[in-house]
């Protein structure tokens, strides 16, 4: 470890943990935050559990400048690669250390409520309890049981069981405080933040982190066949699973137009390197109804990792945002060195895992039509867990009222098809007639005619058929011209 560092890309891979700047060389640019911490630093308190980000026993914090201010995150070590760390600061259940040798409240509470027994789980549940008390300590709040329970959706524990985890939770607040110095963490990492981008090589690939998006459009064109890496939650899966080599990589994480969220008269821009939960946090706010959806998505480690245009662009049939968005009429912006071309989202997909996208282009923003006054609207997951799974069937409806008769019609579904895939006989069996139950039956049957479900490890074919049909009765007893339900989502799972 060294005590300062410069600005110069030559100088390596610079992060902060427990107060001091680490400088890389030589490690391979695709080896995860998780073997780095127990293979070269030693610190084992960070596990190995799944290595594909659904346990949590990995479960470490980043904190970085976002503008001037400090923003702390939990993220799946196992899916984060070493590079990543440039000009963040890390912490791991051994930074959680108090001066005078005693627990933080986190850790404290854990013991006090008998919420540990074979301890294998035990530091990542700390650490997102951790995450949880620092982000509410800095605000002056105390959690609610759901953000205590929300945060530890990611959090898998095998033995204990869960209430006294959710009781150390509640009970860390009433312990004596032991806060974290934001203001100096955010003047450490202004010393470190670079200005340039990041030209990292080792192990014969590299990794490159530029900063603006010219710079980026130019990288891509320069290497069409490097892998372009946003939150790593797919990526990482290719190289610990699949031990892939991805070659050279170029990341989307520090270029400051990608990082955007912005709003027009026509809508919301959403840039491609926006975290999903920032993202989904911008939507709701104008589609309350995907708030459920948005919880559902994964777990918040992933959440924070993973990105809005990571996710559109991986494009998997399984995946939960796009059927939501292209039954809104998202559309997504392509860049290149050429310039920047924008398509409806549902077009994007022409098979399974192939887009229509040009070797050097990459996904720019994600662009979400402003709310009419005549939308009814819902988004529905269906899966065997209710949190962090994934979905067997998920549908999205919208449709635009004139009086009682249905103007327009957007119908999704992911889980059906081998792209996410809108439904165009059935939305041709409810546009323009009366929004009713006859209306709704005949759409529930045009869906056999719109897809042919494969079976796997999720679900059948005939079971998910079944349950789109039955989504769509669901979506017409809460939009329906006299239905007493509220507009916003209600609880959904099967």
């Amino acid at each position: 470890m060294s005590s300062s560092a410069s600005s110069n890309a030559a100088d390596g891979i610079r992060f902060l943990l427990d107060g001091n700047v680490v400088s890389i060389a030589g490690v391979e640019p695709t080896k995860s935050v998780l073997n780095y911490l127990r293979e070269n630093l030693r610190r084992t308190g960070t596990k190995e559990g799944c290595a594909e980000g659904d346990c949590g026993a990995c479960t470490v914090v980043v904190a970085e400048l976002d503008g001037d201010a400090l923003r702390t995150r939990t993220v799946n070590a196992c899916l984060q690669f070493v590079p990543v760390l440039d000009g963040r600061a890390l912490f791991t259940v051994e930074s959680l250390k108090q001066a005078d040798g005693s627990l933080h409240p986190a850790q404290a509470a854990m013991v006090a409520c008998h919420g540990s027994q074979c301890g294998f789980c035990t530091p990542g549940f700390v650490m997102s309890l951790w995450e949880l008390y620092a982000r509410n300590q800095a605000a002056g709040t105390r959690p609610v049981d759901r953000e205590i329970r929300t945060v530890l959706t990611g959090n898998l524990c095998r033995c204990t069981g869960y209430r006294p985890i959710i009781e150390a939770g509640h009970r860390m607040f009433d312990l004596p405080p032991a806060g974290l110095d934001r203001a100096a963490l955010a003047q450490q990492l202004r010393a470190i933040r670079r200005s340039g981008t990041l030209e990292y090589a080792a192990d014969g690939n590299r990794f490159f982190a530029p900063r603006t998006i010219d710079e980026f459009a130019t990288l891509r064109a320069k290497y069409p066949a490097a892998t372009v890496l946003a939150g790593n939650t797919d990526v990482g899966l290719w190289v610990n699973k699949q031990l892939r080599d991805i070659g050279d990589i170029l990341y989307v994480g520090e270029v400051a137009e990608l990082k955007a969220i912005s709003e027009s008269a026509d809508g919301y821009r959403i840039g491609a390197a926006v975290p999903l939960e920032d993202a989904y946090a911008a939507i709701a706010r104008h589609y309350p109804e995907l708030t459920e959806l948005w919880e559902r998505f994964a777990s918040p480690p992933i959440r924070n990792a993973g990105t809005l245009g990571g996710n559109v662009a991986n494009g998997s049939p399984i995946g939960d945002s796009m059927p939501a968005l292209i039954a809104l009429g998202a559309r997504v912006v392509l860049r290149s060195t050429r310039g920047s071309r924008t398509l409806p989202m549902e077009d994007l997909y022409i098979a399974y895992q192939k887009k229509l996208m040009a070797a050097d282009e990459f996904v720019e923003a994600v662009e979400v039509p402003k709310r009419a006054a005549n939308l009814r609207y819902r988004a529905y997951k269906v899966s065997k867990r209710y949190d962090s799974d994934i979905s067997a069937v998920c549908a999205a409806f919208a449709i635009w009222l004139d009086g009682d008769t249905i103007a327009q019609c957007r119908i999704a579904f992911g889980g059906m098809a081998a792209t996410p895939k809108r439904a165009g006989h059935a939305e041709a069996a409810m546009t323009g007639r009366q929004w009713s139950e006859a209306t709704a039956a005949a759409a529930a049957s045009a869906l056999g005619d719109d897809y042919q479900p494969l079976t796997d490890m999720r679900a059948s074919a005939d079971y998910r058929l079944r349950v789109a049909q039955n989504l769509v009765t669901r979506f017409h007893l809460e939009t329906r011209i006299d239905s007493p339900l509220p507009a916003t989502a209600v609880s959904v799972f099967a």
